[in-house]
């Protein structure tokens, strides 16, 4: 995955997950309705250097850095109103980043909430093996080493719900 490719490994990166697959239409409008934002945004006087992306239909990642300075407070502010306010005129929402994102057996990016991927784990309808996504990561240096998309019995996952690693 060679995304941001122009941004340092220290750059903040923002994953949000929308609540249903976007067509290539909206992905495209999507990246372009940001793309003013991007341009403009600031943080305590000094330019972002801000990029966006779509991944897997379902994930807009957000990432930006500001050489010599950083990212906080009322910039964060106004790049989460910019994606909400995009989301909406688009008809997305924004899920929690609570929620478990993972493929199904046919390979579609499903969601679940932490209570019914439980039952899912239960039912053997996941396993260590299930790709699941990290909503977590927060620089670009992140995306780059850890793996956005990678089985659960690697990931954060095995933890949290008791799986037992793959070998």
């Amino acid at each position: 995955m060679n995304l941001f490719s122009e941004l340092p490994d220290e750059a903040r990166l923002w994953i949000f997950a929308a609540d249903r697959p976007l067509s290539d239409a909206e992905s495209q409008t999507l990246l372009a309705t940001l793309a003013p934002f991007l341009e403009g945004w600031t943080a305590h006087g000094l330019p972002v250097r801000g990029q966006a992306a779509v991944l897997h239909r379902r994930f807009l990642l957000l990432a930006g850095h500001v050489p010599g300075g950083e990212i906080s407070g009322c910039s964060i502010d106004a790049a989460t109103r910019a994606v909400h306010a995009a989301g909406r005129e688009l008809g997305i929402t924004w899920m929690s980043p609570l929620v478990v994102f993972y493929r199904d057996a046919d390979g579609t990016v499903q969601h679940a909430t932490r209570g019914q991927f439980r039952r899912l784990i239960a039912e053997g309808k996941v396993t260590a093996e299930t790709p699941v996504f990290d909503l977590s990561l927060t620089t670009v240096g992140d995306l780059r080493r850890s793996a956005f998309e990678k089985p659960a019995g690697q990931s954060w996952h095995a933890r949290v719900f008791a799986l037992a690693p793959q070998l």
